[in-house]
């Protein structure tokens, strides 16, 4: 392995190697916009079937809830069966049964009673956040398995900001069902394409030491610069026995002063994605009065600026890397500044043109983007032997955004009838993980698990 690591050895690799990890990168990146795109599609239809089923705020703010409380629940078993089984046969199955489940959510008015509509509408939206619980923390896994430290942070930032294309392309299309066919078919259509994607995933993806497309030189490029490349698919028999769920193993990540101020942050950041996943297309509709369409087409705009975003704070990051500054300040400053503009967002309070709406909600939403390099940190501090386990503890904090900001919302416009002291609301969690990063995280470097001998 030394010698792989000589200037000598990385000079002809860079001429030779294959570049199957970026073929390996878009099937993430498509794969996380479709889940996005399943994620969205209850606020694409809540404002007709609100309507038409006679739901007020509080009552979808509990059933919008309904994802984040399974996705949180699913987050530690679902890291250790990625961590078992490996991400590529988890993943698949993760896809097909969401898939299965949002399709599920079009028949839902066959009930014909409301109480049981309601019910059905919270258990089916509770098994898809289950069935994508193993999603960002497989994304994880494959990025660390496949790309090197100095390529990772783009990788990570690349699949993050998926989340932000799936609106750019799903929102218009979703927006245009809505208004011209009816609100089932959202969940038909985008179940539907899930389900045809999961079978094209068992097709490209596989471990870098199983993969039939990439070379020796590529494996040995990306094993140099620290990539770690059986994805969960070697493990042994002693190691599989290791990696068995214990409560002192999680208690150890959660008495690391640095993963904690990570994962309160994430939750802190994930707040924000969850806004605009639940209430900011019922915003424009209610508080801006759009039209469905015209909400779907005006979430476009700040979608659009996370992506850009998203990709900017990756290449940021990597090119400070490459310039030979520390690993922690090349993940941090990204973070810090784009969470600094975030707080734009309670700005949205004080103007009245949908112009400057959609302008101050861009601006959030690019910072957003370019400070949401969780998932890069996590590649770069989680336990070797633990890559899927502190994924999903990481992942368990940040989308408990997802329990809290829907339910919250929806008590704040139910007793205010506004959505300003929701913004506010949104704006200072932006707040406090810049604290975190900056007073809780410190350096950031690689966590070792303390092992009894």
């Amino acid at each position: 392995m030394d010698n792989l690591q000589t200037s000598t050895a990385v000079v002809p690799l860079r001429a030779t190697h294959t570049k199957t990890r970026y073929y390996i990168l878009a099937m993430i990146f498509l794969v996380t916009a479709l889940n996005y795109g399943d994620r969205a599609t209850i606020s694409m239809a809540a404002t007709p079937m609100s309507q038409e089923l006679g739901l007020n705020s509080v009552t979808m703010g509990y059933i919008f809830s309904a994802f984040g409380w399974a996705y949180v629940i699913g987050q530690i078993p679902g890291g250790w069966l990625l961590d078992k089984f490996g991400a590529r046969r988890v993943y698949f199955w993760s896809i097909m049964l969401w898939s299965i489940f949002t399709v599920m959510l079009g028949f839902v008015d066959i009930w014909g009673s409301i109480p049981l509509i309601i019910a059905s509408l919270f258990i089916l939206r509770f098994l898809v956040g289950l069935s994508e619980s193993p999603a960002f923390p497989g994304n994880s896994q494959i990025v660390a398995a496949w790309f090197p430290t100095k390529e990772r942070g783009t990788a990570a930032a690349i699949f993050n900001s998926a989340q932000y294309f799936a609106t750019v392309i799903f929102a218009p299309f979703m927006g245009w069902l809505v208004a011209q066919i009816h609100w089932q078919s959202v969940f038909w259509i985008m179940g539907g394409l899930g389900i045809v994607v999961a079978f094209i995933w068992l097709k490209v993806i596989y471990s870098p030491e199983k993969h039939p497309t990439v070379n020796t030189d590529e494996l040995k490029f990306i094993k140099a610069g620290g990539a770690l490349t059986n994805m969960g698919e070697n493990q042994s028999k002693v190691v599989d026995a290791e990696n068995k769920i214990s409560f002192k193993k999680i208690k150890s990540l959660l008495a690391s002063r640095m993963l904690l101020g990570i994962f309160i942050a994430q939750y802190c950041i994930t707040c924000l994605t969850y806004f605009f996943l639940t209430w900011f297309p019922v915003y424009l509709v209610k508080e801006r009065h759009m039209t469905i369409l015209q909400a779907g087409f005006a979430a476009v705009a700040p979608a659009l600026c996370g992506f850009i975003g998203g990709i900017l704070g990756g290449l940021v990051s990597d090119r400070l890397i490459k310039m030979n500054r520390s690993l922690t300040f090349a993940r941090k400053l990204p973070i810090i500044l784009g969470l600094f503009l975030s707080t734009s967002i309670v700005i949205c309070n004080y103007v009245e043109s949908h112009t400057a709406i959609i302008f101050f909600m861009s601006l959030a939403f690019f910072g957003k983007g370019f400070g949401s390099l969780g998932w890069a940190v996590m590649s770069d501090v989680a336990p070797k032997e633990m890559i899927g386990l502190s994924g999903g503890l990481f992942n368990t904090f940040g989308n408990t955004a997802g329990i809290v900001i829907p339910i919250v919302i929806g008590y704040i416009i139910n007793s205010t009838g506004s959505f300003n002291g929701a913004l506010v609301f949104v704006g200072i969690h932006a707040v406090i993980a810049i604290l975190c990063y900056l007073f809780m995280v410190g350096k950031i470097q690689r966590f070792e698990l303390k092992t009894t001998p």
